[in-house]
């Protein structure tokens, strides 16, 4: 399995992309908890914390789509690169300035979330080019997804540790700077100067004309609400057993099976449909939080997080073939980037409604919100199912690349096309 991935990170560009957009992304994925730590260090109260937090998402969630339409539109370089400055300083806004006035930290942290750079949509949009074949690029998905668990563990604890050396603020200006070096070395490449979006239909709805796609973001809206959902339900269990570090394992846990799901899942090729085969997998996905809700002890607890986590990384791996099935010609990272709102705008949701069904009815409640979502996102694919059945390919179109017509590219596979 790790040779099949070693191989892959062998081939020219790959690793430096794949590399430069995990580092990229690094602000946006501790964005939350640096957020948290530098506002309670001035003085200021959780619930300010949280607005913040929340502002940034938002904000993050609406600035996604229409940054990834202007890279389709404009390419890569003179989208990526000028936005990752711009977030940054919304966030050195923020660490210079504090959270007095309150109306300029809210403001730094939407300008903050608003450019934060499309670097995930971007980064798939460029594996067909790279990486030529699809087999391999379906493999890349995993490969995507597994290192996606690892940065999201990897960055809180970045974060903790320059706080702890450092400051708050300090831990703000480093790791924004980390990413705009990050987005620096993606935007440089050859492969992300030289790629182009195929030529679009002008239509004001974009990626979202697609029925497909927006049946796929569905069902990912309603698995972000079980995530978020954990992560409330799992601080109200932490403080039933009077140990705020079965947090952590719980989270740790929930990582690792994702881990190890996203590693074997990529291990294979896989014949037939992939949105049939992404229907199964959310299934069984949905069938691994089911159980969260029964709350035992933490060593069982903490294997049904594993356990819950296994199809985690599948099942967004196999979301990206869809989306890239699905997504109209010449909206690929728009759409890769729709995926990513819709799956965080969720997660916010399964946050806030974590917290009232704990108050209402026990940590049981809590992780019973996210059973609930992973069966509501089961049943819009399966609902669906008709829609999903008929990718809208733009690949069968007369208006294909020079790649394509040289057979650089198999044929009909291609996200984008060399300039």
């Amino acid at each position: 399995m790790a040779a099949g991935y070693a191989e892959l990170l062998r081939t020219r560009h790959a690793a430096r992309l794949l590399a430069g957009t995990l580092v990229g992304r690094l602000p946006n994925a501790t964005a939350h908890i640096a957020i948290v730590l530098f506002t309670r260090a001035e003085g200021g109260s959780y619930t300010l914390a949280g607005a913040l937090a929340a502002v940034y998402g938002l904000a993050t969630a609406v600035g996604q789509p229409l940054l990834g339409r202007a890279v389709d539109l404009y390419g890569q370089p003179r989208v990526q690169l000028p936005s990752a400055v711009v977030s940054a300083l919304g966030m050195a806004l923020l660490a210079v300035v504090g959270t007095d006035p309150l109306v300029v930290a809210y403001g730094a942290v939407t300008v903050a979330g608003l450019f934060t750079p499309p670097l995930e949509g971007g980064l798939r949009a460029l594996w067909p080019s790279v990486l030529r074949h699809e087999d391999r690029v379906h493999a890349a998905y995993a490969m995507d997804a597994v290192a996606q668990e690892i940065m999201f563990t990897v960055g809180p604890l970045l974060v903790t540790l320059l706080v702890s050396l450092w400051s708050p603020a300090a831990a703000l200006l480093v790791i924004n700077a980390i990413g705009v070096l990050g987005a620096l070395s993606v935007v440089v490449s050859e492969p992300s100067r030289a790629w182009r979006s195929a030529p679009r239909e002008a239509h004001w709805l974009g990626a979202l004309r697609s029925p497909g796609l927006v049946a796929l973001l569905g069902s990912f809206f309603f698995v972000g609400v079980a995530l978020g959902s954990i992560t409330v339900a799992g601080v109200a269990y932490a403080d039933d057993h009077g140990n705020q570090s079965v947090y952590g394992w719980l989270m740790a846990a929930l990582g690792l099976g994702a881990l190890v799901g996203g590693v074997v899942y990529g291990a294979r090729q896989w014949a037939g449909a992939p949105e049939r085969r992404l229907t199964l997998i959310v299934a069984l996905l949905a069938l691994g939080y089911l159980p969260l809700a029964l709350t035992p002890g933490v060593p069982a607890m903490t294997l049904l997080a594993a356990v819950a986590g296994v199809f985690l990384a599948p099942a967004i791996a196999c979301a990206f073939i869809v989306v890239d099935r699905h997504a109209p010609r010449g909206t690929v990272t728009e759409a890769f980037s729709w995926l990513v709102t819709t799956f965080g705008v969720g997660a916010a949701l399964g946050t806030a409604a974590a917290g009232p069904a704990v108050e209402l009815g026990g940590t049981a409640a809590g992780f019973a919100v996210a059973g609930a979502g992973g069966v509501a996102a089961l049943l819009v694919l399966m609902a669906t199912q008709q829609v999903l059945a008929a990718p809208g390919h733009r690949r069968d179109e007369k208006n294909s690349s020079e790649n394509d017509r040289n057979g650089a590219v198999e044929p009909g596979f291609r996200a984008g096309h060399q300039a």
